[in-house]
């Protein structure tokens, strides 16, 4: 049974662009939320094996979205990563909300793939 992977962005493009590496190229499934009050709703709904989440959103940011996602019990331990531009104003804070890791958004690819390896049992 192939990975739920939550990806939460609210430019479409960035979005759109997760979607098809994840899905192409390591086959998991994708569910999809434009903010943070979407990707609560989405995480508590499909308990997804990873969220991939922006910080800078509207309704709620990534913060808030991980820290209200971290204390629902059911979700406390689906890894939760931080995909940023700006990850060295956020890093610190997005590790105390409850982000596992930050990646920094024109790393992404490299980066993300990597992980997708890992998460899938690709190694």
């Amino acid at each position: 049974m192939p990975k739920t992977i939550l990806v939460v962005e609210d430019f479409d493009d960035i979005r759109d662009a997760m979607r098809i590496l994840i899905e192409e190229i390591h086959g998991c499934k994708v569910i999809e939320a434009s903010d943070g009050s979407e990707a609560l709703n989405m995480a508590r709904e499909h308990r997804p094996d990873l969220i991939l989440m922006d910080i800078a959103m509207p309704v709620f940011d990534g913060l808030y979205a991980a820290s209200e996602i971290r204390s629902d019990p059911n979700l406390r331990d689906v890894p939760i990563i931080a995909v940023t531009s700006y990850p060295e104003q956020f890093g610190k804070n997005a590790i105390d909300s409850g982000f596992n890791k930050v990646f920094d958004k024109p790393q992404l690819l490299a980066e993300l793939d990597k992980l997708l390896a890992e998460i899938v049992g690709e190694n």
